[in-house]
């Protein structure tokens, strides 16, 4: 069984906040009551890495955040204050943008005969004659011809050996390929291509990289070059650090990052589980709508987007639907079709964005047609289109067959013929007998090692095309509510039921009952307190559409060349009514993103410089215009403390719901964060720290008269943690979860249950429309006297909602007679 695991801390580490910044804060976390400090990646990463993602070297921790020594120094910190560790990892990619990557640089120098090449998933073999056994290097600002006409591609002496320079990019010369006089062939284009023609990789103009790349990457960075993780090499090489760290005490479990990218995640989760038996393991995945996280896995679960989507979704009034989505449409008077939007997204993403992860799994299908004298004769074109319009219809991040048992869950059998059946509807012109012969190729009802291949490529393949189509271009293109667009949503279901939300929690506790849960983390597209906020949109559509117009109208002076256009309008509308007060600078920032994973008008890689000028212009004309940030002012007004019992009462059941409840970096105070890199931001942990002693000492009444510092969230989360730490149990893997009812005309404003029939949690929910009455709307309290753990009071039988919650805005009780805590 994992150690102990009651609630996790969030740190971003990064060499603003290093070791010793993190050491610095652990007293300040153990006082909050959490069992672990939860760390991003802090393996060595590339220089000035803000997140930690783009790991250089597993052999050591980042010398930016400190080294070993400052590790040494925060592993006793954590120690000496009672708190334990648990550190993201990263197993699918490595960063390969420079020489301080050894694995990669001596590929790059070797080629196919580096001791290193089978440690990434490279191609040595495409269908390019062009790269056989040679690594595609799309670095070049410009086309290779006339980058080395220009002399922009240099030969240098650097370190004992040469190397190819190109403004900041460096790398190696094979040996024996060095010519001895380095100026002469700088100085004849003829001679440095020569040279160049005989490394094992091949500099090339960037945009090539979408259609020709040979090694598969993370969704399309191509400086992240994946991992093979699969070899036990690699598994040995990538781990020996962290899997010491366990066995010497030090670190307490992992967060492994997109699992799903792994060649055979049930296979490698088995071998982590087996070198690290006492761990707490949880991965990153996203579970789709239905979709249940394989149970053979041996994890504690998720690290919480799921339970993110649920409870957020408690708090949309899900009969404001229709109405909703009226006033998008009246305000873009573009229809949105969102099925049909996943669709097109997903292809655009295919045939723009990861076609060389297309092409190479094409290439493996052409092999398996091949060798079935039935389907040879389907040309390359076909088996593309059939595969292209097979992933557009998947319907999750991807499917779970391996090699070993060759049987496919029931789960994954629906999965592949839902979507094979859609691309056969949707494309007439393909054969049906293709879509049959595809389908059965993705069951492994065929045998070989080409069929094989395919299947575990196709798998790798289907969750990026998901992740770039939907959750980072379609999440910026469906505006309707975007507090719905999350990591792991489904934007066709706007709110969750009471019943839908009771029935998620039994399963939970039944399954998963130490997955993490998280309402707000690094990669969130708004942070939970903006959330909180937008949600509440959906209980006054009218109110709303209104003052949309109205801005609308009033901001068309601002407007230029048609710039933004509406639906970027919409977004940027709800943005400020959801983080008000909101710089300029910040809100520029994020509205530059937002259009950046749009790729409606710009694009990262094919930006437009007069559409980026031009809404940039737009968000600081229109925060600037006192007329309007006055009226915008008077509108989010009146929904920042509603906003506020939303965030309390997401805050009450997250602590209390089935698992392990994560706060992410300074959330225990008001948070009013964007998707990153604004969710980064530094954390100001001194005033955190003076304002927890000043909780610690006073009482909920107290809190609330400092609402706008954020002390009610700051005790609501000080107090239930010390709950978790009093009675460890009433929140375990055999602690069971009973649903309460309301009765009364505002029964559907109250989420209620009981853990282990000894906590109590209440809160309210749709809290604009219930507006303060609760018109004779009662719970009627397990047996036993309830002791409000915020407030002291006391509370049993059947109770005035007034009552329950008039002290403060949720209610956490322990029962104190008939039981224990």
């Amino acid at each position: 069984m994992p150690k102990d695991v009651r609630a996790t801390y969030r740190l971003q580490l990064n060499a603003g906040f290093t070791f010793d910044d993190a050491a610095g804060v652990t007293g300040y976390l153990a006082r909050l009551g959490v069992s672990h400090a939860y760390c991003s990646p802090y393996l060595q990463a590339a220089a000035g890495s803000a997140h930690g993602y783009d790991v250089t070297d597993h052999s050591k921790v980042n010398d930016e955040l400190g080294g070993p020594d400052a590790h040494e120094r925060f592993c006793a910190a954590l120690s000496a204050n009672g708190l334990g560790h648990v550190l993201d990892v990263v197993p699918n990619h490595m960063c390969i943008s420079d020489a301080s990557n050894a694995w990669w640089w001596d590929v790059l120098k070797h080629g196919a005969s580096s001791r290193y090449a089978g440690y990434f998933d490279i191609d040595w073999d495409p269908p390019e004659a062009m790269l056989h056994r040679t690594i595609l290097v799309p670095i070049l600002g410009d086309h290779y011809g006339r980058v080395l006409e220009a002399g922009e591609l240099r030969l240098a002496a650097e370190d004992g050996e040469v190397v190819l320079r190109y403004h900041e990019h460096v790398l190696p010369v094979s040996p024996g390929t060095a010519p001895d006089d380095l100026d002469a062939v700088n100085a004849d284009p003829d001679a440095l291509h020569e040279v160049l023609d005989k490394q094992h990789y091949r500099v090339a103009f960037w945009k090539s990289g979408d259609r020709d790349l040979n090694y598969r990457r993370f969704f399309d960075i191509k400086t992240l070059a994946a991992l093979r993780i699969e070899d036990e090499r690699v598994f040995e090489d990538t781990h020996r650090l962290v899997l010491s760290m366990i066995e010497g005490g030090n670190l307490d479990g992992l967060r492994i990052d997109h699992v799903d990218g792994l060649r055979d995640p049930g296979a490698y989760l088995e071998k982590l589980r087996s070198r690290s038996p006492e761990a707490y393991l949880v991965v990153e995945k996203i579970l789709e709508a239905g979709e249940e996280l394989p149970e053979t896995w041996p994890v504690e679960g998720t690290t919480g987007y799921d339970f993110l989507n649920v409870l957020n979704g408690l708090f949309v009034d899900s009969n404001a639907e229709k109405a909703m989505s009226d006033v998008y449409l009246d305000f873009t008077r573009e229809p949105a079709d969102l099925a049909e939007m996943i669709r097109a997204k997903k292809l655009f993403i295919m045939r723009e964005v990861l076609v060389s992860d297309i092409e190479r799994l094409t290439a493996l299908f052409v092999e398996v047609s091949e060798s079935h004298r039935r389907y040879r004769d389907y040309t390359r074109h076909e088996l593309r289109e059939a595969i292209r319009e097979t992933i557009a219809a998947f319907p999750v991040y991807r499917t779970y067959l391996d090699t070993r048992t060759r049987t496919p869950s029931p789960q994954d059998v629906a999965h592949v013929q839902e979507a094979v059946e859609e691309a056969a509807a949707r494309r007439p012109d393909l054969a049906p007998e293709l879509f049959e012969f595809l389908c059965n190729v993705l069951l492994m009802r065929y045998s070989g090692p080409a069929e094989d291949a395919f299947v575990l490529r196709f798998q790798q393949t289907t969750g990026p095309v998901m992740a770039k189509g939907v959750e980072d271009t379609v999440f910026y293109n469906f505006n309707r509510l975007v507090s719905l667009n999350e990591v792991g949503s489904d934007l066709g279901c706007f709110g969750v039921s009471l019943e839908a939300f009771h029935d998620r929690a039994v399963r939970a506790q039944e399954r998963w009952p130490l997955a993490m849960l998280a309402t707000s983390t690094h990669d969130t597209k708004r942070s939970e307190d903006v959330r909180a906020r937008i949600d509440l949109l959906s209980e006054i559509p009218a109110q709303w559409g209104d003052a949309v117009t109205r801005w609308k109208a009033h901001n068309d002076r601002h407007r230029s060349g048609g710039i933004p256009d509406r639906n970027a309008e919409y977004l940027l509308y709800q943005t400020l009514v959801g983080a008000w007060p909101l710089p300029a600078d910040r809100a520029v920032a994020y509205m530059e993103k937002a259009s950046k994973e749009a790729k409606a008008h710009t694009a990262w890689t094919d930006p437009s410089p007069e559409y980026d000028e031009g809404l940039a212009a737009f968000v600081r004309a229109v925060l600037d215009d006192r007329e309007f940030v006055a009226e915008l002012e008077d509108f989010a007004a009146p929904l920042v403390e509603p906003g506020r019992i939303n965030s309390l009462a997401q805050t009450a059941i997250r602590l209390t719901y089935p698992g392990v409840p994560d706060v992410y970096q300074g959330s225990e105070l008001w948070d009013l964060s964007l998707v990153d890199p604004d969710n980064r931001r530094p954390v100001d942990y001194e005033v955190r720290a003076r304002l927890l002693e000043e909780v610690l000492a006073g009482d909920a009444a107290g809190a609330l008269a400092r609402m706008d510092e954020g002390l009610p969230k700051l005790l609501l989360t000080q107090r239930v943690l010390a709950l978790r730490e009093r009675d460890p149990a009433a929140f375990g893997e055999g602690s069971a979860y009973e649903a309460l009812w309301a009765t009364g005309p505002r029964a559907r404003h109250v989420v209620a249950f009981t853990r282990a029939g000894r906590v109590l949690t209440v809160a309210p929910r749709l809290v604009l429309t219930l507006e303060g009455a609760w018109r004779d709307t009662h719970l009627a309290l397990p047996e036993g006297d309830w002791t409000d753990t915020l407030t002291g009071t006391t509370f049993s039988g059947v109770v005035p909602l007034e009552e329950l919650l008039g002290g403060f805005p949720v209610l956490v009780a322990t029962r104190t007679e008939g039981g224990s805590v």
